[in-house]
């Protein structure tokens, strides 16, 4: 009996995950791609319409291709890259200081990833408010820089929109992808820069790249795609600025936010559904580009 729960034990581990797994990841993700190919609005039976949801996704949906996949490469190429950059200097350099301050940077750097998105949002909503009391339109208006207060985040400004997305998409970003790669720096052996120096290293630039950086390349895999799943998927920060889906003009209309619009609000289950798809498309290219990058054997 004991050697025959010593056979099985690993796969009484494992069971719990790959219950949760199936039954969060494997159904929804086969149920969304067959819905895909149907029109359903929730309440009827759904009806098979084969292709038709892609092709009005990528001929007649104007907000799509004009707005929306825009909105979201350009908040996916700079939110992404930009905070996974900024993530790996900010680690270097807390890591270059003693215990006490580095656990305190840590968590002040950490804190917007534990708070949630409405709350974070609410405070941006007062740094960017459209009258005087807004922080940003009385430090403005105090400089002489305006007459009058912008309206950040309304109709009336709308190219202000994507810009706000972007600098508080960079500044919430770091949260995870930091607290990877800071471990990882820790934890690099310190005889392997002793040995680095004797081998030719001269100045802190090349012991990153020659030292530092292939030795937390896991850390670094899983910082970018943790950074192209959130900016891609969970970019739905313009619709808790502003409080409405769409955003004023599409200015911050991303992938997310069409989808909920779609599925949420028009109940067009099916063809949300396959914007849903063509999303899960797009986070797994880029994921294969990561792996490309930062894999093991650099495939």
């Amino acid at each position: 009996m004991k050697h025959v729960l010593n056979k099985y034990s690993h796969i009484v581990l494992i069971a719990p995950f790959v219950v949760c797994f199936v039954l969060f990841i494997v159904i929804p993700t086969v149920a969304a791609v067959g819905l895909s190919f149907t029109r359903f609005n929730s309440i009827q039976a759904p009806e098979f319409i084969g292709l038709t949801n892609y092709i009005f996704a990528f001929t007649q949906d104007e907000q799509l291709m004009r707005t929306v996949l825009p909105n979201t490469l350009q908040y996916a190429l700079i939110v992404g890259p930009g905070g996974y950059i900024l993530s790996f200097i900010l680690a270097w350099l807390v890591a270059q200081v003693s215990r006490v301050p580095r656990t305190i940077i840590t968590i002040i750097v950490f804190s917007p990833t534990m708070t949630g998105a409405v709350m974070m949002a609410s405070v941006w909503q007062i740094m960017f408010g459209g009258d005087h009391l807004g922080y940003l339109n009385s430090l403005l208006l105090r400089a002489g820089i305006i007459d009058q207060p912008i309206a950040f985040l309304s109709t009336d400004a709308p190219q202000f929109l994507m810009p706000i997305m972007i600098f508080v998409g960079l500044w919430s970003s770091m949260g995870v992808g930091f607290l990877a790669m800071i471990s990882g720096i820790l934890n690099v052996d310190k005889e392997q820069f002793e040995a680095a120096y004797i081998d030719g290293v001269r100045n802190r630039f090349q012991e990153v790249i020659y030292v530092i950086i292939p030795n937390i390349r896991p850390q670094m895999l899983f910082s970018a795609v943790m950074a192209i799943v959130g900016t891609i998927s969970a970019s739905g920060m313009g619709v808790l600025l502003t409080g409405s889906n769409p955003t004023p003009q599409y200015a911050g209309q991303v992938m997310l936010n069409h989808i909920e619009d779609f599925g949420l609000l028009r109940f067009e289950m099916g063809y949300a559904a396959a914007l849903s798809v063509i999303l899960l498309v797009i986070i797994w290219l880029m994921t294969r580009v990561a792996y490309k990058l930062f894999g093991d054997s650099g495939k």
